[in-house]
């Protein structure tokens, strides 16, 4: 048939009897019947031959049993339709929509930000405070030095030290000149970040001429006295009035803010200081963490942000330190070809380096390089090293409260900081969890975390915070974070905002790992805000939650099966088993525990609840699940074909999730004998297989990252993406795709899947065609090739020609979307070779 010929048919009227009704949509039916190459009889679901009942019970009989079979037929497309409907989406109404490719995404974001061969750190934790490696032993403990050091003098052995190790940070030299100038400096910044190093550098220059027999610095004890006003006493000789021979003296205080009753020094409290510190020529730096408590002690006049120090100087420092004595002048150059190894890299998992860490690094790549450690156990000492820092977030974040003062009858204590203290906390664990994600996801799922975990402390009092004190910038730096603007799924579309995510690869996965195996209490309030978190209808919220809690569940599987996974499969909502099923197959992703695993799909698939089936078909779905994708498949097949396809639908969408597997062929083989299954059940499984496989988009269903020959075609249909890049597999998917169109009870729903894969195809750069006909012939040039590979295969004989003509007209006459001329007749040339066009031509003029 000449091309022209379908758009000069489109134009002419539908013949149709006025007398009964039509749908607006199908202004003619289907051609009907035909045959496949020998393989396929007549239209499938036809039944006996109506001539011989009407023969047999007479005229009357015939048109009851005619009009019952017809009705058969209305009834038995209407569940095909029904099961090609998404099971995800049944709890918002048969309708309602689920974003299945912003839950594909989000689980690889999950996994690639947890699974990184971190699950079981081999670093001794025994003496967390020091880590112990080999010969090494590098404290650290300066997180909690304004709570652990005691006031007094700072020996000189230790400043000429810090002269010698200290790595200047950006604006060094400013800070020095507001001291000098000010007398007092309160610095701001994170534990860790070398900030009490840097104040006692500062101290040390600028005290260099003064100093009485009492020391050039002095530490001065948080807990005695009263803080900044306590400080005043100190620097005027208190009691013993021994100011004399403290003049030209530099007091370090380190204030603990986040302390439940502890209020911030006022500006006049600091101005007092100023002025006491110069009468007696004397210095002080006030150290603060950054947070809402310090951020007006920050901004005012004496208040300054101390920047950490570049991470690469400070490990050529501490590396120049421990090789001296090998008196080896290439080991240096050797250390730093070591420290840019990607393995060695890859195994710290942090984007920079605060101090300690630093030297904790330099001593293993000395040790190293000196013979002491393998490279084993260098990597194994790297691992630890995140581990350390997340040990030192959570180790006794709430003894403070264990000796809250009463509230003056000597009986009822005070707690009401409890939220304001947990809140860093929480921040960290939402972050874990829910890093790559929006910042403000992040933020509404820590205050949550916050009120369970004040709860499970204090369950007699009613956890209070403020509403205007989070700082997005304390939080970053409190929690190592960085914030990006990025992409994020709202409501099937993607948009930009502001991204947060940890300053190394190795910190979610540390974190997670303290909090489940050194702090068993915290489980029942993490637990119980995981599941909170998989209700929330965002997938970049539940689904990440839902990769974490297989993580943790991989730690403790007896604990994690029964508090997390087990409860949730047994819902009632779609989601929460939805939540179960990602959690299991995150367990099945470690070779340790995939057994177990499997023998819980399959027990589930075979004996287990309607809602235990419905989350077994959701984990086969993934493909680590079961021994092999022919098990996958029996088993699947089980949970749809059983208690008459009541849970069909979600067998059909997890078979089409194994396409995208290796084993592909496999899966098409197998939907093929279900097609010529002697049992509907197994029949109605392929046929909505086949139709939910041409709906499918790939980024609905990928696992992969972009880069593999799927992944690279995120926005195709699936249908076309596996034509094209598994071609001898087409014939087999052309088939598959036949019986559908020529099956009575699935040709309605597979004429509207094919319409739908042809206008995925034919979009133009501005839309589906525009006004006055105008459109780009071809549509997406990227998917000509899928197309230009099926629709030959599917179109081989002139019924199925004249099949794809009905429904190019049929999309050509649609009111709402109507495909222009230059696309249908572009669909048609792709359909049908230049060679077989002038056959139909010849054959047609006779």
């Amino acid at each position: 048939m000449a091309d022209e010929a379908v758009a000069e048919r489109a134009a002419e009227p539908a013949s149709h009897d006025p007398q009964k009704p039509q749908s607006s949509r199908s202004p003619e039916a289907p051609p009907r019947g035909g045959e496949r190459g020998g393989e396929r009889g007549r239209d499938r679901g036809d039944g006996q031959a109506q001539g011989e009942a009407e023969a047999h019970d007479g005229p009357e009989a015939g048109d009851d049993e005619a009009a019952e079979r017809a009705k058969e037929r209305e009834r038995a497309a209407d569940r095909i339709k029904d099961l090609t409907r998404d099971p995800l989406a049944e709890e918002d109404g048969e309708d309602g929509p689920t974003d299945l490719a912003a839950a594909a995404r989000a689980r690889r974001a999950g996994r690639k930000l947890l699974t990184s061969g971190r699950d079981f750190t081999s670093f001794d934790r025994s003496r967390i405070g020091h880590a112990h490696i080999g010969d090494i032993n590098v404290s650290l403990d300066a997180r909690r030095s304004g709570v652990a050091m005691r006031g007094g003098p700072v020996p000189e052995e230790e400043l000429r030290r810090l002269r010698r190790a200290h790595v200047e940070p950006a604006g060094y030299v400013r800070l020095r000149r507001a001291l000098e100038s000010r007398r007092l400096l309160v610095l701001g910044g994170a534990p860790g970040t070398g900030r009490t190093s840097t104040a006692l550098a500062l101290l040390d220059e600028v005290t260099r001429d003064g100093a009485g027999d009492g020391g050039r610095v002095r530490r001065v004890d948080p807990h005695q006295g009263e803080g900044v006003r306590g400080l005043v006493g100190d620097v005027n000789g208190g009691e013993g009035g021994e100011g004399g021979e403290r003049r030209g003296t530099g007091y370090l205080l380190e204030l603990a803010l986040d302390r439940p009753g502890t209020l911030p020094p006022d500006e006049m409290d600091l101005d007092q200081l100023a002025s006491t510190l110069a009468e007696g020529d004397a210095y002080a730096v006030v150290v603060v963490s950054v947070g809402s408590a310090a951020n007006p002690l920050l901004a005012g006049r004496y208040g300054m942000v101390c920047p950490p120090a570049p991470s690469q100087e400070l490990v050529t420092v501490r590396l120049r330190e421990r090789l001296e004595e090998a008196r080896d002048h290439e080991a240096l150059e050797r250390a730093a070809r070591i420290a840019a190894d990607p393995e060695v890299i890859e195994a710290v998992g942090l984007d920079d380096l605060r101090p300690a860490e630093a030297e904790l690094l330099a001593s293993l790549l000395a040790e190293h390089l000196l013979g002491s450690l393998t490279r084993e156990e260098l990597l194994a000492g790297c691992r630890g090293i995140a581990a350390v820092q997340a040990h030192e977030w959570f180790a006794g974040v709430d003894r403070a409260l264990a000796a809250a003062p009463s509230s003056g009858d000597g009986r009822t204590p005070v707690r009401s900081a409890t939220a304001a203290l947990f809140h860093p906390v929480a921040f960290r664990i939402a972050l874990a969890v829910l890093g790559g994600g929006s910042h403000s996801a992040v933020s509404a799922a820590a205050h949550l975390l916050t009120w369970e975990l004040s709860v499970q402390s204090d369950p007699d009092s009613t956890p209070s915070r403020p509403l205007f004190c989070d700082d997005p910038e304390s939080d970053r730096a409190l929690s190592r974070a960085r914030s990006d603007n990025g992409a994020i799924d709202v409501a099937g579309a993607e948009v930009t905002g502001q991204l947060i995510f940890y300053r190394g690869s190795a910190l979610p996965a540390a974190v997670l790992a303290e909090i489940w195996d050194r702090h068993f209490p915290v489980r029942a309030p993490v637990v119980r805000w995981l599941r909170l978190l998989a209700d929330d209808p965002r997938p970049q919220v539940s689904v990440r939650a839902a990769v974490a809690a297989g993580e943790l569940s991989v730690r403790d599987f007896e604990y994690g099966f029964g508090e997390l996974v087990r409860p949730l499969a047994e819902a009632s909502s779609p989601r929460r088993r939805v939540f179960a099923a990602t959690a299991l197959d995150q367990v099945a992703g470690h070779a340790s525990h995939r057994k177990a695993v499997r023998k819980v799909v399959d027990d589930w698939s075979r004996y287990g609840t309607a809602s235990l089936r419905w989350t077994a078909a959701m984990t086969l779905g993934h493909g680590r699940a079961a021994d092999s994708v022919d098990a996958a498949l029996d088993a699947l097949a089980r949970i749809g074909v059983r208690d008459q396809g009541r849970q069909l639908a979600v067998a059909s969408l997890n078979v089409v999730r194994l396409l995208t597997l290796p084993e592909c062929a496999t899966v098409l083989r197998r939907l093929g004998q279900w097609a010529e299954h002697r049992r509907e059940e197994y029949q109605d499984l392929a046929l909505v297989t086949i139709v939910r496989l041409a709906t499918t988009g790939v980024d609905e269903v990928l696992d992969d990252e972009p880069g593999t020959p799927l992944g690279d075609r995120g926005d195709w249909p699936l249908l076309l993406a596996l034509a094209v890049t598994r071609p001898e597999l087409t014939g087999t998917l052309a088939d598959l795709l036949w019986t559908a169109l020529n099956t009575a009870r699935s040709r309605d729903v597979a004429f509207d899947a094919l319409e739908a894969l042809l206008r995925s195809a034919s979009r133009g750069e501005r839309g589906e065609g525009r006004e006055g006909g105008e459109g780009r012939e071809g549509g997406d040039d990227r998917m000509r090739p899928g197309l230009a590979a099926l629709l030959p295969a599917l179109t081989s004989d002139e019924h199925d020609r004249q099949q794809l003509e009905w429904l190019l007209r049929r999309m050509m006459r649609d009111q709402d979307r109507p495909l222009t001329t230059e696309q249908a007749s572009a669909l048609w040339r792709l359909a049908v070779p230049a060679r077989q066009r002038r056959s139909d031509e010849e054959e047609s003029h006779g």
